[in-house]
């Protein structure tokens, strides 16, 4: 329903996009997996390492807590997240039962977030990391993801002696990879079935926002998932 610079499928609604458009698009998004809005539990995004564990939706007129990744068992509960180039991760335990989703920036990555949200599937749910399977979706890929030195010196710090497998620096220019650094978390987190989209949101702009190859006047694509 958005008009440039968000057309078209726009799910921000802190980037300019009028309210009633947003919230459409939203409806469109849900409508496709027979759902509607009152399912959907969303969280003000931050870049943080809080996971909220959700046991209901989230009522129009409750304030959004601020955190990077939702978890939940119950059916019928849609758990929403929006990105423009940061990584969405979504996890589902088909043994336990349980879903989760997650947004990882660089500063979300360097933190661990998504070890943070399987260690919470497994305190919550008794999930066993071994039994899920996580998908990394469409994000800044490696080419596009340049980073300061100071960003480099954190992922560094965080990632010892695998940093150089996600950081290269050519022609003085730092790249971060994003989907291998999150990769390995979950790998480390013991999780066995990863699968990666690989499909770089700046490189891709008709299909996907992204708020570095636009600038800044973009949407936000939502991610979305839960239990029948």
């Amino acid at each position: 329903m958005s008009p440039e610079p968000w057309a078209s499928l726009n799910m921000g609604s802190t980037v300019g996009d009028e309210p009633d458009r947003v919230r459409e698009n939203r409806r469109l998004a849900l409508a496709t997996q027979s759902c509607d809005l009152s399912s959907v539990y969303d969280v003000w995004q931050v870049h943080s390492v809080n996971v909220v564990v959700a046991s209901a939706p989230r009522a129009p007129d409750t304030p959004h807590l601020q955190a990077d990744a939702i978890i939940t068992n119950l059916p019928q509960l849609m758990l929403m997240m929006r990105f423009a180039d940061c990584v969405p991760i979504l996890i589902h335990d088909p043994i336990r039962k349980a879903v989760g989703i997650v947004h990882a920036g660089w500063m979300g990555t360097v933190r661990g977030v998504v070890s943070i949200a399987v260690d919470a599937m497994q305190e919550h749910f008794q999930s066993d990391p071994a039994d899920m399977v996580a998908a990394i979706g469409p994000s800044i890929g490696p080419d596009h993801y340049e980073v300061g030195s100071d960003v480099a010196v954190q992922v560094k710090e965080a990632f010892g002696g695998e940093a150089s497998k996600i950081l290269s620096n050519e022609d003085y220019v730092i790249r971060l990879d994003l989907w291998e650094a999150n990769r390995l978390l979950l790998e480390h987190a013991g999780v066995r079935h990863i699968e990666m989209a690989g499909l770089c949101t700046a490189c891709h702009t008709e299909d996907w926002f992204s708020h570095r190859a636009e600038k800044g006047r973009t949407g936000r694509f939502g991610a979305i998932i839960g239990l029948k």
